[in-house]
């Protein structure tokens, strides 16, 4: 393993492409040293990849910035390591969509997990869970195992919750410009939820990146109501850059700015509206979803029950069997 080799390539990359180049080269300077006085003299890539991860972060803390190891060799080029990583999980967990079931009351259950993978991928199978979905009375959409992805999905979810074109997010370059804009869409496939319904997304520690935005974004909006833990608090898009054959630099290359707040979730993650353990956040989202439905009224004969279970005090989160 050439250790100054790939700490030389890493600060080529951070001069080159890193968001902030202050920072840049703060952490250009703060590498060189670190590697002159010794501090990589390590033996295995796994072990670099975390001594000089907790370099890169430790001047603003950004968890998107990274020595990344893969224990599978991966492929030359931007992106690679991390493309190869997400076609495997994208076929394990039916193209993002591993969970979708009816709840007592008229109430959706719909994970999206492990990631919101790219949008030419993911777009079938969020197509057809959301035209399964629209016939809900309520919606709970569960992000605590989903670790980011790619903001046209989050679009492409958003659109299916919003009933007009909505400004959800704009990206900025390393020169302050704007470099992406984000909306929802004027038409999906299928079948939307739409904008009057209500809507639940469970969060935990867990949650990162492209899917703290799609929380943080409709939050912001006011369509949904966040259940469950603080989120991990990474809003940067990072590229990756293979510089060894088990280690991957990723940089951030751009910021996400919210129309509605000015500002994201960098560092601080996306604060519930309702603070529960991630683990009781389903239990606890079905009960508010089903405790509006009862405000809002409705003649349906399940809504009915599950509205005598309530005032009765019984437990309505069991699902339909």
């Amino acid at each position: 393993m050439d250790t100054a080799a790939i700490i030389d390539r890493t600060r080529e990359l951070l001069a080159e492409h890193y968001v902030f180049p202050d920072v840049a080269r703060e952490l250009d300077a703060l590498l060189a040293a670190r590697l002159a006085a010794g501090a990589y003299g390590v033996t295995t890539p796994e072990e670099l990849g975390a001594l000089v991860t907790a370099d890169l972060q430790s001047v603003n803390g950004d968890r998107h910035l990274r020595l990344k190891f893969h224990s599978d060799q991966v492929p030359d080029g931007d992106d690679s390591a991390v493309m190869q990583q997400v076609a495997r999980s994208f076929e394990l967990s039916l193209g993002g969509v591993p969970h979708l079931r009816r709840l007592a009351g008229g109430v959706v259950h719909l994970e999206l997990a492990p990631s919101l993978f790219p949008v030419e991928w993911a777009a079938e199978g969020i197509t057809a869970a959301f035209t399964l979905a629209s016939r809900g009375d309520a919606l709970i959409i569960d992000l605590r195992a989903n670790t980011g992805g790619d903001p046209e999905t989050v679009a492409l979810v958003c659109s299916h919750l919003l009933d007009e074109p909505t400004h959800l997010n704009t990206m900025y370059d390393r020169a302050g410009e704007v470099s992406r804009q984000f909306w929802s869409q004027s038409h999906v496939p299928g079948r939307r939820f739409g904008g009057a319904k209500p809507v639940y997304v469970l969060t935990s520690g867990t949650t990162f990146s492209g899917a703290e935005e799609l929380a943080y974004d409709l939050q912001q909006l006011g369509r949904a109501t966040v259940v469950g833990e603080r989120t991990g608090g990474g809003a940067h898009p990072r590229r990756g850059f293979t510089v060894h054959p088990h280690l991957e630099a990723t940089i951030p290359t751009a910021r996400a700015v919210n129309p509605v707040s000015g500002t994201n979730w960098e560092l601080v993650g996306v604060a519930p509206d309702i603070t529960v353990p991630a683990a009781d956040a389903l239990d606890r989202a079905h009960h508010e979803a089903l405790a509006e439905l009862d405000r809002r009224g409705g003649d349906s004969p399940v809504l009915a029950e599950v509205r005598a279970a309530l005032r009765a005090g019984r437990s309505v989160v069991e699902p339909v069997r």
